[in-house]
């Protein structure tokens, strides 16, 4: 199944959800395993380390150092991974709301890390973007 590539319909039919739940990020020395008792929402190894995107709970259960406390809110319109513009143009509305956000990019769909505290500002801006006229 292709995703959708022209800006205008990922605007429209981005349709955001709101996750339930508290995630953080927390990071691992290089050459540490992830704990089996977690369940990394992601994981993404860089020359520091490894970083863990967990519940929170998850990171105080294992004892993890965690920073940004986010809500998650998924766009659940299926994103071409080639598309141009769509997480741009999103931050960037975001940005100028003074929301900060941190975007992933999977397969079906890109996911978005708020802080807690903006979770709902920040869907009311996405809700107002997806009906509003794009060109």
């Amino acid at each position: 199944m292709t995703g959708e590539r022209d800006l205008n319909a990922l605007l429209k039919d981005m349709k955001p959800e709101l996750v339930n739940g508290t995630f953080v990020f927390c990071t691992l020395a290089p050459g540490v395993s992830i704990p089996a008792t977690i369940s990394p929402m992601l994981t993404f190894r860089e020359r520091e380390g490894t970083t863990l995107i967990i519940r929170h709970e998850e990171a105080e259960r294992a004892g993890l150092r965690h920073d940004f406390p986010a809500r998650l809110i998924t766009l659940t319109v299926h994103s071409a991974l080639d598309a141009v513009g769509f997480l741009a143009a999103i931050t960037a509305r975001l940005a100028e709301a003074g929301i900060s956000v941190n975007a992933v990019s999977a397969f079906h769909h890109d996911h978005l890390f708020v802080p807690v505290d903006r979770a709902d500002e920040a869907m009311a801006v996405l809700r107002e973007m997806s009906g509003a006229k794009h060109s």
